[in-house]
């Protein structure tokens, strides 16, 4: 794999205007990113077009995901102080240069923006649904260990599968980070 696609996207270039600015066909640049090997010439050429040097295109043999490993474990402040999960890790996710581990720990994120904007709406309605309907158990401590328990079982699961498969197993689809 390589990182034409990050930079690509990150100069606002469609696969065909980055062909014309680096005069490569289209379809080489579609073959490159869609993982064939980048070197020599080509290399050169599309880094010039994107502005950047060609070792910000190749991609690193080893991943270091031991700060995606921290930042999925700090979503479990979340725990302990309100909207910690998403504080803590948005600090260290903004603070990371490697590119691989980004879209990792914005995956990491996304999953704790989620589950933080669902307890707080749940939060909000809990006394108006328990008024409305008479209810006398205090429903909120109910929802927040229900959270609480989600959240723990996403960390866990999540660690569990970077420290085996160096990816996640829980994390939405599409992104919006």
């Amino acid at each position: 794999m390589n990182n034409v696609k990050y930079w690509r996207e990150k100069n606002n270039f469609t696969q065909n205007e980055l062909a014309e600015k680096s005069g490569i066909s289209l379809r080489t640049i579609q073959r490159i990113e869609a993982g064939s090997s980048l070197k020599g010439f080509t290399l050169h050429s599309i880094a010039k077009a994107l502005e950047t040097n060609p070792e910000n295109l190749l991609a690193k043999k080893t991943e270091n995901i031991e700060r995606a490993k921290l930042i999925n474990l700090s979503a479990l402040l979340g725990l302990i102080i309100p909207f910690g999960g998403v504080i803590f890790p948005f600090i260290l996710t903004s603070k990371t240069k490697d590119f691989h581990n980004k879209k990792l720990e914005k995956k990491i994120l996304e999953i704790q923006i989620i589950l933080a904007v669902l307890q707080s709406v749940f939060l909000i309605s809990c006394p108006f649904f328990q008024k409305e309907f008479n209810i006398r158990k205090p429903l909120f401590i109910y929802g927040l260990v229900l959270f609480f328990i989600t959240k723990l079982l996403i960390v866990v699961m999540n660690g569990r599968s970077l420290n085996k498969s160096r990816r996640l197993l829980i994390y939405l689809k599409t992104t919006f980070l």
